[in-house]
């Protein structure tokens, strides 16, 4: 790389930096759409939005297939409350796997709870309707769905109670080859196509089915009600002023923060502290651009999260300079002490940072709630800090090399005057 293209690059840097701050903060209307700035689109969670959360306990933990059943209790509650506006809305098992019998959700930005929690609650509207748009037989009539087989096929199979059977035998005789609609609180679930009568109280529906869509489909037919009986534990409201307060406290706090790591890194490291703090401002801007990109739920422990990534990334900075600062006292030059140093402590940064994010998956998988959206925050600082770290850092120091960069003063007061000027 030449002198004129590391200034190219090193502008473009400083540049990129700049605008996508500036972003951040103001957004950028374009013609009829407008980049919105950081702080509305991240979506935020229950703490720091406000709204409300309930946790449910299944009535009887010892039931039969309470696995399956509290599966179709989840889907059944986040179709409700998406058909509802509610998508933001997050619906976990808590609890330990397929063992849990409780139900958490959380609904942010809501003002009127007890209305949430009804629609939650109610019993679902399961119907079947003909192809003239008339109601043929109502999903109490249902007693019995599972997915199966058929000529190698996944299919959903269902039997019916004695009215049910003789309803449903008079409307497949009707709309023999013709589809009859399947509807869940008004949504269409599936539209099978009559292929016979059935008129023995049992019957098949075939499709492109996969085995958990079949599954899926089963829960969803049983469904007049929730397929199992919830108690509800517990209920909370969270003030929207208490989310923002939080929120303000721990951005400043962050922001102290950093610029505590700055100044150590400043005094220590000098022109290698100033070029790990570029690379940290750029790990800020990555992790909040991606939290909106992808639309990942940030929550209070969340900003916890990102905020220790920042000492995640500081960390793996010190080690690698240290490494440097060995290598130069060797008699090594800057490049190759840079080189030797960056290879050296990789080994170390990379089994840390795989350390802690197994932690996080741990958290993931088990956690429910505000444990969950620490873990997701970490994981992402994680792979973001080492990022900037190991590639970015890398990066910036080539590029000061390539300008020859080389003055004693500009460096660590550890790396000595004289190791310096053999450079």
């Amino acid at each position: 790389m030449k002198r004129s293209t590391s200034i190219i690059w090193l502008a473009v840097m400083v540049a990129g930096i700049i605008l996508f701050s500036l972003l951040g903060v103001y957004g950028l209307p374009v013609g009829r759409f407008d980049v919105l700035p950081l702080s509305r689109s991240i979506s935020q969670g229950l703490d720091l939005r406000g709204g409300v959360y309930a946790v449910y306990e299944a009535k009887d933990p010892n039931q039969k297939d309470l696995s399956s059943k509290m599966d179709g209790a989840i889907l059944i509650m986040r179709n409700r409350l998406d058909s509802n506006g509610f998508t933001e809305a997050t619906i976990t098992r808590q609890g330990n796997g397929l063992s849990s019998n409780r139900i958490r959700v959380e609904i942010p930005g809501v003002s009127d709870p007890d209305q949430v929690f009804t629609l939650i609650g109610k019993p679902a509207k399961l119907e079947f309707f003909g192809p003239d748009g008339v109601l043929v037989m109502t999903g109490n009539r249902v007693v019995k769905a599972f997915a199966g087989s058929q000529q190698g096929n996944v299919v959903v199979n269902f039997e019916l109670n004695a009215q049910g059977t003789k309803e449903f035998s008079d409307a497949t005789a009707k709309f023999i080859n013709q589809r009859i609609s399947i509807k869940l609180d008004d949504v269409e679930i599936s539209a099978p196509n009559v292929n016979s009568v059935i008129s023995g109280g049992s019957g098949y529906i075939e499709g492109s089915f996969t085995q958990a869509e079949a599954q899926q489909l089963a829960v969803q037919l049983q469904s007049g009600a929730l397929p199992v009986q919830l108690n509800q534990l517990e209920a909370r409201t969270i003030s929207a002023t208490l989310g923002v307060d939080a929120l303000k406290t721990s951005a400043e706090a962050g922001l102290i923060g950093m610029c505590v790591v700055i100044l150590f890194m400043l005094v220590n490291y000098r022109l290698p502290g100033a070029l790990a703090s570029v690379a940290l401002l750029i790990y800020v801007l990555l992790v909040l651009y991606t939290l909106a990109v992808t639309g990942i739920q940030l929550t209070l422990p969340g900003v916890a999260g990102i905020i220790l990534g920042i000492g995640v990334a500081v960390d793996a900075n010190v080690i690698i300079f240290e490494r440097i600062k060995e290598e130069m006292m060797q008699g090594k030059t800057l490049r190759s002490a840079v080189d030797a140093g960056f290879k050296k402590a990789f080994v170390t940064i990379f089994d840390a940072n795989l350390t802690a994010f197994l932690a996080a998956i741990v958290l993931m998988v088990l956690g429910t709630g505000p444990i969950k959206g620490f873990a997701y925050a970490m994981m992402l600082s994680i792979v973001a800090s080492m990022f900037t770290a190991v590639v970015v850092t890398r990066f910036i120091m080539n590029i000061m090399i390539r300008l020859n960069i080389t003055n004693p003063k500009l460096y660590s007061n550890k790396w000595h005057k004289e190791e310096v000027a053999k450079l």
